[in-house]
């Protein structure tokens, strides 16, 4: 039983207890049991933080089904190991070698130093993140809805938000607060927060502690922090530019909207729900094919590593374009903000990449040989939706073939284990090469 192994039947395990409460009548609103399809559809979603839905969430289950699927995105949102690793430390319990590594493998950290004050650290974000969400979506569910169904929205959809899972109580997600300001503010800053990574909100603290205390010495924040914070606020920027501009005259879309702010706001939403969050403001099945080409690649590119979010990461696209800067001119090695990215990484990047499309590849052409009616855009979105855990659909996801939904249901765990972790799961791990060959070159592009 390796580490890989250990996540990925831990998530498995989480998957499955789920769906087997969700089949239970009193998760159902009608008081019947479920359907196990539909069950195991909405645990895998909730689970991996993605979305998608074939009921609607508000009137087909119950309070506790409602809170068995919110409990599972929180599951899902802090990881397996993570949560496995707080309740051992509520317990008491001392952490082996082996629990230290699983940590490590979880985070992508160099180091298995202080896996303690990680996992705090991890638990207190979150719940900070989550009550201030709460607090703050409830001065307009709670106008809105009264007391008791407005706490329960803003506990809902905080959650949902922090955990970059997109599942929403409204039929039509967030579509009737498309011009309301405090909504289009505490979403994004939610799922932002959530997606961008621990590590960058942990160093972001520190940075404020040091300029609070006035310290002489320069505080200086790492590549990680830096990268992974420009690359998201180009990523937000030019998003929200592409979409004013491809769906501005779209009178399914932006065009009717009454003036420029509502326009602006409604952009902004959606490129940052492309960010693994799942929420949306207008409706996605009427954007123009420009627009879904948009939100497919910004989809593919995601949140941030050690975040709650998904897709090949902001990093991975940041290596990679820095890789092809280097190669256009003429150097045989990867640097970053005078930085060397050693060649392991860039491999690892590569790898990541490649083996996405390849997932997606594989299961769009299997959903569009069972689902020959349906549009392969239309599929293509849906499948880069699951793998990347955004949870964005274009209304196809209920009238899917049992075969199409069991396709999306295992990419949505491959994106949310992670392609490597998958392989090394099934492949074990990988043994070290005591030989080194010949090299030879091989003519490319």
């Amino acid at each position: 039983m390796t580490i890989a192994r250990t996540i990925c039947l831990g998530f498995l395990g989480a998957i499955l207890f789920g769906a087997f409460l969700l089949m239970l009548p009193f998760s159902v609103a009608t008081g019947t049991w479920n359907d196990p399809l539909v069950a195991l559809f909405t645990s895998t979603s909730a689970v991996c933080v993605t979305g998608l839905i074939v009921v609607d969430t508000g009137t087909a289950f119950s309070n506790f089904g409602q809170c068995v699927i919110l409990l599972l995105i929180q599951i899902g949102g802090l990881g397996y190991m993570t949560l496995s690793t707080f309740l051992m430390l509520l317990i008491g319990r001392r952490f082996d070698l082996a629990q230290k590594f699983a940590i490590k493998e979880s985070f992508d950290q160099p180091y298995n130093q202080g896996t303690r004050t990680l996992i705090r650290s991890i638990i207190a974000t979150t719940l900070i993140g989550e009550l201030t969400g709460i607090f703050l979506l409830y001065i307009r569910f709670g106008q809105d809805f009264g007391a008791k169904s407005g706490l329960w929205l803003s506990i809902f959809h905080s959650i949902s938000a922090w955990n970059n899972a997109g599942f929403s109580l409204f039929s039509n997600s967030l579509m009737g607060y498309h011009n309301s300001w405090i909504i289009n503010l505490v979403i994004p800053a939610l799922v932002i927060f959530g997606g961008i990574g621990y590590e960058v909100i942990i160093e972001f603290y520190l940075w404020l502690q040091h300029r609070r205390k006035r310290k002489v010495r320069q505080f200086s924040f790492s590549l990680n922090f830096t990268v992974v914070t420009q690359t998201t606020l180009w990523l937000l920027g030019l998003g929200a530019i592409a979409f004013l501009f491809v769906e501005w005259a779209n009178i399914s879309t932006l065009a009717p909207m009454d003036n420029v702010t509502d326009k602006v706001l409604s952009a902004w939403f959606q490129s940052m729900t492309t960010r693994t969050a799942g929420f949306n403001s207008i409706d996605i099945g009427k954007m123009t094919t420009a627009g879904l080409f948009v939100t497919m690649g910004l989809m593919f590119i995601g949140a941030s590593p050690s975040g709650t979010g998904g897709g090949i990461k902001t990093t991975t696209l940041s290596i990679l374009a820095h890789c092809t800067f280097s190669v256009l001119r003429g150097r045989n090695y990867v640097t970053i903000r005078r930085r060397e990215i050693p060649n392991g990484t860039v491999l690892k990047a590569i790898a990541v990449v490649f083996g996405s499309a390849t997932v997606i590849t594989i299961a769009t052409a299997v959903i569009s040989i069972d689902n020959p009616d349906i549009n392969l855009i239309d599929v293509l979105f849906e499948v880069i939706s699951a793998f990347a855990t955004v949870g964005l659909s274009t209304g196809i996801t209920a009238s899917l073939s049992t075969g199409g939904k069991i396709a999306i249901i295992c990419t949505m765990y491959c994106g949310r284990v992670g392609i490597l972790l998958l392989m090394s799961a099934l492949l074990g791990d990988a043994t070290p090469q005591r030989l080194n060959y010949p090299e030879e070159n091989l003519l490319v592009g």
